[in-house]
C-alpha cells in the first residue's frame, strides 16, 4: 500500500520528508559522480616487447671491400606466407667507405642493396655512392666558378649508371685579383669534356666497375682535362 504525503498531518509530514526525499534522490552520491557509468569491456592489453618477434641478420659487403662485416639488421620473423628473407631483399644500407676500408680519411658513402639472403647473412651489392655533407660544403668556395655535369650511361653488360660531377676554378700562383671566374664558353667545353670522361669510365663491365669505383676520384679528370691548370677540385 502506497503512503501519500497528503494523508499525513503537518507534524508527520515534517518528520517523514527527509526519508521520502532520500528515496527519490540518494543523499550518499558524491558531486560529479555517476553511479550508472559502467566500466569498459575487456581488460588492459598486455605489454608485449616488439623486439621479441624480430630476427637479426648479418650484413655482408661485396668482396671488393677490405671489411665485409658491415653490421646487423632486423626484420619480423617468418609468419605464414610472409617470409623474412623475402622482406630483406631490396633493402638499402648506407655505409661509410672509412668503415669498409678501415680508414679515417675517406669521405665517401656507399649504398649497398640486399640481393640475396643465405642463412643469417645478407649479401649486398653496390647501389650508389655519394659524398659526405661536410666534405661537399668544404670544397664550395666563394668567388670561384662552379661547374656541374651529370649523365646516364650504360655499361657493356647492360647496367645503367647515373653519374654526377662537380668542379671549381683554381686561383693562379701569385694571383692578386679577388675573383677567379671563367668564361661561359670554357664552362661549356669543360662540361662536355667531363661528360666524355664519365662515359669512358662507365662503359666498363659491372664487375670491373665495382673494383674501380671505390678508388675512383677527381684526379682522373684533372689528368685528362682541357684546362688542367685552372681547376683544382673534381668530385664524382
Amino acid at each position: 500500500m502506497a503512503l501519500m504525503i497528503s494523508d499525513l498531518n503537518d507534524e508527520e509530514k515534517v518528520n517523514s520528508w527527509p526519508s521520502v526525499f532520500s528515496a527519490w534522490f540518494p543523499l550518499n552520491m558524491a558531486v560529479g559522480k555517476n553511479n550508472n557509468k559502467m566500466g569498459k569491456k575487456g581488460g588492459k592489453k598486455k605489454a608485449v616487447d616488439p623486439f621479441a618477434r624480430k630476427e637479426w641478420f648479418d650484413i655482408k659487403a661485396p668482396s671488393m671491400f677490405y671489411n665485409r662485416q658491415v653490421g646487423k639488421t632486423l626484420i619480423n620473423r617468418t609468419q605464414g606466407t610472409k617470409i623474412a628473407s623475402e622482406g630483406l631483399k631490396g633493402r638499402v644500407f648506407e655505409v661509410s667507405l672509412a668503415d669498409l676500408n678501415d680508414s679515417e680519411a675517406d669521405f665517401r658513402k656507399f649504398k649497398l642493396v640486399c640481393e640475396d639472403v643465405q642463412g643469417k647473412n645478407v649479401l649486398t651489392n653496390f647501389h650508389a655512392m655519394s659524398m659526405t655533407r661536410d666534405k661537399l660544403c668544404s670544397i664550395v668556395k666563394k668567388w670561384h666558378t662552379l661547374i656541374e655535369a651529370n649523365g646516364v650511361f650504360k655499361t657493356t653488360d647492360g647496367y645503367v649508371l647515373h653519374l654526377f660531377c662537380i668542379g671549381f676554378t683554381k686561383r693562379s700562383p701569385n694571383q692578386v685579383k679577388k675573383t677567379t671566374y671563367t668564361k661561359a664558353s670554357k664552362v661549356r667545353k669543360i662540361r662536355a669534356r667531363m661528360l666524355e670522361l664519365m662515359k669512358r669510365e662507365s662503359i666498363k663491365e659491372r664487375h670491373e666497375q665495382n673494383m674501380h669505383i671505390k678508388s675512383f676520384s677527381g684526379r682522373h679528370f684533372l689528368k685528362n682535362h682541357l684546362f688542367t691548370s685552372h681547376f683544382e677540385n673534381f668530385t664524382n
